[in-house]
């Protein structure tokens, strides 16, 4: 049964907080990911690994709502997954996750990835989506997450290009908002270009070039419910969540009417039906 576990701040002491906040509309995006459309790259290592091992360990950082992690743990039934997130209120709701679908085999902890309460060679596979490029220090947690990853076993890496997104209709005030999350992005300490610097980052850990396999991937929301999915996630967020609150605390160079408009185009976005988004991601599988 899906047990949460162990508490945690919302801020990783001594680094930058995450922009997005953990309100539910916030990080509403969040749930729409799964293995299949978020982690395919890495489901043929996991079901090898699955059939040679029937009792993996699978480590999950950063699982948010928990729905990549839910839909890995039914391709290990026999295996034991753990999800982590820095947010004791979001890793609740990976656990209500699980439990709503009959996931048994998963428990979930508040940690921190940079000091991870776990043993030294713990997991076969360690998995991460979205979470360096929102810290100040992305080489850190790769060295932590690969501190208890077993010799043999895989660190799964896949983080956004935010430079690299792709929306139709292309409206001026959209347009300007991706400017803004990039500009508050950067400004957290974050980065918009992770994607293309993981083989990079994973080589300055130590690992020689033979040992990471790299590739590209694609997110696509067009359809209604999807485009309800990201453009209310993205309105929220700029209507009143702390990406808003940072942009005028900064003086990032957008006002609270510039930011409403941005806010009333993304309600209009998700209305129209040829509307759709796009985005590319830098993907990673290291062995130890």
């Amino acid at each position: 049964m899906a047990q949460s576990i162990g508490s945690s701040s919302s801020i990783a002491k001594g680094h930058n907080a995450y922009v997005p906040g953990y309100k539910a509309n916030h990080i509403k995006n969040h749930t729409w990911r799964t293995a299949e459309n978020s982690a395919a790259y890495l489901l043929p290592k996991l079901q090898e690994m699955a059939r040679e091992k029937p009792n993996l360990q699978l480590l999950d950082c950063g699982a948010g709502p928990g729905t990549i992690t839910t839909s890995l743990a039914k391709y290990m039934p026999e295996g034991q997954v753990t999800a982590t997130d820095l947010s004791e209120e979001v890793i609740h709701r990976a656990a209500e996750c699980a439990k709503s679908q009959g996931v048994t085999n998963m428990k979930c902890h508040a940690a921190n990835v940079y000091n991870l309460p776990f043993e030294d060679d713990s997991f076969d596979i360690v998995h991460t989506q979205q979470m360096l490029c929102h810290l100040d220090s992305p080489l850190e947690a790769i060295q932590s997450m690969l501190r208890v990853c077993r010799p043999g076993g895989i660190l799964a890496i896949r983080e956004c290009d935010m430079r690299m997104w792709a929306l139709y209709p292309e409206v001026p005030v959209l347009q300007e908002f991706h400017k803004l999350v990039m500009a508050t992005m950067k400004a957290n300490g974050g980065s918009n270009d992770m994607g293309v610097r993981l083989l990079s980052l994973a080589m300055k850990a130590g690992l020689p070039r033979e040992r990471i396999q790299a590739s590209m991937g694609t997110w696509c929301y067009s359809l209604r419910e999807e485009r309800e999915v990201w453009g209310g996630a993205m309105r929220d967020r700029i209507r009143e969540g702390p990406m808003r609150q940072k942009c005028l605390d900064q003086n990032l160079g957008w006002n609270a009417e510039e930011m409403d408009r941005m806010a009333d185009a993304w309600e209009e976005w998700i209305e129209t039906e040829d509307a759709c988004f796009g985005c590319m991601h830098g993907e990673v599988i290291i062995t130890k």
